[in-house]
């Protein structure tokens, strides 16, 4: 699938096991969204032979999903401009082109939306410009103001050149970090040539735009604006945001139906960790759990 923002294609991908027939209820729409460093189908559909499986779209789509991924702008199989920098207003709006075609396609005007880490700034934001077609939104490795973030601090020293680049390298060591920077021993080492191996087809450069305003221009994300049913996700180990940021933003949101949830011996990435299944097991129940007494869906 294709979504069109003004010039710019952004290539989309959907799994489902099966498709309803005439007159059954629809399925619910999952829509994962994307971080900084990698693609979507790296993200959240990487084949990873002898090593389990990995693929959020696999696991969800066989618990009864519609699920849904994007590259954005300047990612993957998307158009990719010199002149941009995907930062996180950007993202924001490729969504909003690809909730367009997820309306078309399946006739539903509500999805649930997954971010993780810039994805989950970008999803944020979206769901602050169109709270109509958010059903449930699930924040993970999110970062609110960033305040004492080991990981922004380092990145920070890096500020002077996101201002003036659009583009960083994103080579083999660099994802082989992601995996190892906040806590080694939490994901399978292996992971980080297998990813390498499918994402650097896209090339060794990504966008800076994310870095850029995740190092100056925090918070993005009003909560006050984010109406929807929300949850919170945070490895134990994320050095991305602190607790205490994270407990300022769930506390600012308006809508009671809400949960924040820690995932023990997890670090950043919760979708590649080895507890990866407690992951799937906490966003399942939250998406799937029965529409609370008095509230409208």
């Amino acid at each position: 699938y294709w979504a069109q923002k003004g010039e710019v294609k952004l290539n989309m991908f959907r799994k489902r096991a099966t498709a309803p027939k005439a007159g059954e209820k629809p399925l619910p729409v999952l829509f994962l969204i994307h971080g900084s460093s990698n693609s979507s189908r790296t993200s959240f559909d990487l084949a990873t032979p002898g090593h389990g499986e990995y693929s959020v779209m696999n696991v969800f789509a066989n618990w009864g999903y519609d699920v849904w991924t994007m590259d954005h702008e300047n990612y993957g199989r998307s158009t990719h401009r010199d002149s941009t920098n995907s930062d996180i207003a950007s993202g924001a709006e490729d969504i909003k082109a690809g909730m367009q075609v997820i309306v078309k396609e399946t006739g539903q005007q509500k999805a649930h939306i997954f971010g993780e880490s810039s994805g989950a700034i970008r999803a944020g934001l979206y769901a602050s410009m169109e709270p109509q077609h958010v059903d449930r939104l699930v924040l993970g490795a999110f970062t609110y103001k960033g305040d004492n973030s080991p990981t922004l601090a380092e990145r920070g020293k890096q500020l002077e050149f996101y201002k003036t680049h659009n583009r960083r390298l994103r080579d083999r060591a660099m994802i082989r970090s992601i995996f190892t920077r906040d806590r080694p021993g939490t994901s399978d080492p292996a992971l980080g040539d297998i990813l390498a191996d499918e994402e650097l087809k896209f090339g060794d450069q990504t966008p800076t735009g994310t870095y850029l305003d995740m190092t100056s221009k925090l918070p993005l994300v009003d909560p006050k604006k984010v109406l929807c049913p929300v949850q919170l996700i945070r490895g134990e180990y994320d050095g991305i945001a602190t607790m205490a940021d994270l407990m300022d933003f769930f506390n600012q949101l308006p809508n009671g139906d809400r949960q924040f949830a820690v995932l023990p011996g997890m670090a950043h990435s919760v979708v590649f960790g080895l507890n990866r299944q407690v992951f799937w097991h906490s966003m399942h129940g939250f998406l799937s759990q029965p529409q609370p007494t008095g509230t409208k869906s």
